[in-house]
C-alpha cells in the first residue's frame, strides 16, 4: 500500500440517504481554522484500519476546483439536482494525528452541534480513502483488530464473574464491553496501559468535556463513573496489572471528572499498589490545577503525570477549561513541581488545524516548554465541533498558521529532547510482553 496518493483525491459527500460517493470533478480540500486548502501529497495517508466515516448533517461539502485552485461549496447532489449534498468527515484511529479538518460550510448559524468527535479532511482516489494526517505514535496498544472480539468478551466476563466484588472492575467492564474502551480492553487483555478511574466529580466545566455535557448541549460519549472506588479496589487492579505487564496504570480517564479531588484515596491506592509490585509507572491524567494535591501524591509513590491542555495562552485555557479553582499558572507550577521532583510529565496538548499551529499560540507553547520542561508531548485530535470551539474560545488568529506538520517539525528543532507520540510512554527500557491467545 502507498504511503501518500500520486495525485489528490476527489471530493467525497453524501446524499440524501447518507450514502457516501465521491465526486471526480472536485478535488479535496481540507481546513485550517476557518481556511479551506489543498492537501499536499505528502499530508496523506491510507484511511487507517478502526477508523469511521461520518456524515456531517447541515453541513456542505467543500472542494477545490482542479483548474483554478479554488474553493468550491457542493450545495446539491451532482447525482439527484434538487437533492442536498451533505459533508463527510473520518475519525481516524488512535496513534493518528490529523494535519487538516474535515472542509464544509454550516447551512446556517443554527444548525446543530456536531457530537465530541474529532473530523479530518477525507477524500477518494484509486479505490480507497485518503485522510490528512500522519501516525504520530508507533505504538500498536490500540490497534483495530489485535485482540479478537470473542476472545476480548470471554476474557472481560472471565474476570468480572471471578472480581464481582470489585466496583471498579465492574466498571471497567461496562466501558470494555459496552463502549469497546481500548484502555478497558487492555487492562482485561492484560496488556499495556490500564485506567483506574476514580472521581465522580470535577473542578473544571470543560467545553469538550466527553462524560457530562448540560442538558441541550451535545451529548456526552460515556457514562461518568458514580463512585470513589476504595483503595483496595483500585490496588487490586493496578497491582495485578503492573505485576503482569510492567507498563502503565493510569489514574484520570474520559469516563471520570479530576482524579486530583481524590487524592486522599489515590494516595492510599498508591501505597498499596506499591507493596503488592514495584514493576511499571503510576500515571496521574489530569488537569494539574491542585498543586498541593499532586505533591501528596508524589509523596506517596506517583511516577509520572500527564497534563490536559487546549492551549499555552491563558485566555483560551479559561474559556475551554470553565475552570473553579485554578488557572494556568497553577498549571505550571504543578509541572514545575513534578520536574523538580524528577518525575515524568507529559502534555496531552490537544491538536486543532488552524488553532494550534496559529503563530501566537506555538509561541506561548515554547515558552510553557521553555519555562517547564516537560518530558513529552502526546498529539491528541481535538475531540469536538471546531465551529463550536473557536466561537467559545473568541479565536483571534494572529498571522498565518503555521500547518501542523511544519509546527510539529519546527517544536522538534527548538527542542531538541523533547518526545512526541500519542500515548502515555512506559518506563525507559520496557518491552511489552504478550499473553499467549491474546492477539488476534
Amino acid at each position: 500500500m502507498p504511503q501518500h496518493p500520486d495525485h489528490t483525491p476527489s471530493l467525497v459527500y453524501a446524499n440524501a440517504r447518507g450514502e457516501i460517493k465521491d465526486l471526480p470533478d472536485l478535488l479535496m480540500a481540507g481546513r485550517s481554522g476557518l481556511d479551506f486548502q489543498p492537501p499536499s501529497l505528502q499530508a496523506l495517508i491510507p484511511l487507517p484500519p478502526g477508523s469511521e466515516l461520518f456524515v456531517l448533517p447541515q453541513r456542505r461539502p467543500v472542494g477545490i476546483d482542479p483548474d483554478s485552485g479554488e474553493a468550491l461549496l457542493l450545495e446539491d447532489d451532482p447525482a439527484e439536482p434538487g437533492a442536498p449534498a451533505q459533508a463527510v468527515a473520518a475519525f481516524i484511529a488512535p496513534a493518528h494525528t490529523a494535519i487538516l479538518g474535515a472542509a464544509y460550510q454550516r447551512e446556517s448559524e443554527e444548525a446543530v452541534t456536531l457530537p465530541l468527535f474529532a473530523y479530518t479532511a477525507v477524500g477518494w482516489y484509486r479505490g480507497r480513502f485518503w485522510v490528512c494526517a500522519w501516525r504520530s505514535d508507533h505504538d500498536r496498544r490500540q490497534d483495530f483488530g489485535r485482540h479478537r472480539p470473542e476472545a476480548i468478551k470471554k476474557r472481560t466476563n472471565r474476570r468480572l464473574a471471578a472480581m464481582s466484588n470489585n466496583r471498579l472492575v465492574q466498571h471497567l467492564g461496562k466501558c470494555c464491553l459496552t463502549y469497546g474502551c481500548p484502555a478497558a480492553v487492555n487492562y482485561f487483555m492484560d496488556s499495556f496501559e490500564a485506567p483506574l478511574p476514580t472521581s465522580p466529580v470535577c473542578n473544571a466545566r470543560c467545553l469538550g468535556c466527553i462524560s457530562l455535557q448540560p442538558s441541550g448541549c451535545c451529548p456526552a460519549t460515556q457514562d461518568r463513573i458514580k463512585f470513589v472506588p476504595t483503595p483496595a479496589e483500585i490496588a487490586e487492579i493496578a497491582g495485578e496489572h503492573l505485576a503482569k505487564t510492567a507498563h502503565v496504570a493510569s489514574f484520570g480517564q474520559g469516563c471520570e471528572g479530576e482524579p486530583l479531588l481524590q487524592d486522599d484515596t489515590i494516595a492510599a491506592a498508591i501505597k498499596l499498589t506499591r507493596k503488592r509490585t514495584a514493576k511499571g509507572r503510576i500515571n496521574c491524567n489530569t488537569n494539574a490545577g491542585r498543586p498541593e494535591a499532586l505533591a501528596k501524591l508524589v509523596d506517596a509513590g506517583l511516577d509520572a503525570i500527564r497534563v490536559s491542555l487546549n492551549s499555552a495562552q491563558d485566555h483560551y485555557h479559561k474559556r475551554y477549561y470553565r475552570p473553579l479553582d485554578f488557572n494556568l499558572d497553577r498549571v505550571r507550577e504543578s509541572i514545575r513541581h513534578l520536574k523538580a521532583g524528577g518525575k515524568f510529565v507529559s502534555l496531552n496538548y490537544f491538536v486543532l488545524p488552524g488553532f494550534s499551529d496559529d503563530p501566537a499560540e506555538y509561541n506561548a507553547l515554547c515558552r510553557l516548554i521553555e519555562e517547564c520542561r516537560p518530558d513529552f508531548i502526546q498529539l491528541r485530535n481535538l475531540n469536538m465541533d471546531p465551529d463550536w470551539y473557536l466561537t467559545e474560545l473568541e479565536f483571534a488568529p494572529t498571522g498565518e498558521a503555521m500547518g501542523i506538520m511544519a509546527w510539529r517539525a519546527a517544536l522538534g528543532r527548538r527542542f531538541p529532547k523533547l518526545g512526541f507520540g500519542y500515548f502515555n510512554p512506559p518506563p525507559a527500557g520496557h518491552r511489552q510482553r504478550q499473553r499467549k491467545g491474546a492477539r488476534s
